[in-house]
């Protein structure tokens, strides 16, 4: 049986790389991530492709702009009936108030599903040295559980958030709050342009309910295998 719980994300810039992919991994994988390179260079087809093959989708374009740009936004991009959509957190309280007030609102209109709308609190791709250039007399972890509050008191669903924050984040914020968490690396596997990272079994019992990997399934030799091998290290691991 598929687990939701793992949501590989798509590359390239083509249906025919997509086709390969979802093909492959046929029904060991049944939620997808589809970013800014993929939906910048497909659009809807992507999102109507994946829904076609009752594959649940993750569209992470994270909108990061003025309150009324991101809502209206988010008006169009619920149209496409995705599964879950997210924003920045930096973002700020008004901006994400009104960002779920927008998807609720359009939601209702269609008469379907609302995404589960998520915030990114600090890239996982950002260093504790990248960080302390930017951010001098202020820690990492303390400011991502800050902005996980402020994305609660928000409304929204939960946070997207390395790994490394996600068991602090679980005690802050309880146990009815999405922690999706990319930089999630299978033993052995290149962290590639991660910096913040931990493996999949960690992450889950340190409070992560949904887990992004991307290249070490689509680059693996044989996906499936990368695919099924990481649920098989999820298995019996509760979120």
């Amino acid at each position: 049986m598929t687990d939701e719980r793992l949501v590989v994300a798509l590359g390239g810039h083509s249906m025919d790389e997509v086709h390969n992919l979802v093909e492959t991994l046929g029904d060991s994988v049944g939620f997808y991530k589809v970013g800014m390179e993929l939906f910048y260079s497909m659009g809807h087809e992507v999102i109507e492709y994946l829904k076609d093959k009752q594959k649940k989708v993750f569209l992470d374009l994270k909108l990061h702009d003025i309150p009324n740009t991101v809502a209206n936004s988010l008006r169009v991009l619920t149209r496409l009936d995705v599964d879950m959509i997210n924003v920045h957190a930096t973002g700020g309280l008004v901006m994400m108030q009104k960002a779920l007030d927008a998807v609720k609102d359009e939601s209702e209109k269609l008469g379907i599903k609302r995404p589960k709308l998520v915030a990114v609190t600090i890239l996982s791709s950002i260093s504790l040295k990248d960080w302390s250039r930017m951010w001098l007399d202020m820690d990492l972890d303390d400011q991502a559980v800050h902005l996980a509050k402020i994305v609660q008191e928000a409304g929204l669903d939960g946070v997207v958030s390395s790994p490394m924050e996600a068991e602090t984040i679980r005690q802050a914020c309880g146990h009815d709050f999405l922690i999706v968490t990319p930089g999630v690396r299978p033993a052995g596997t290149a962290i590639n342009d991660q910096s913040r990272i931990t493996t999949p079994a960690i992450a889950l019992g340190s409070g992560a309910t949904h887990l992004v990997v991307g290249r070490p399934i689509r680059s693996a030799f044989n996906p499936k295998n990368a695919a099924e091998s990481i649920l098989k290290e999820m298995e019996g691991v509760k979120s």
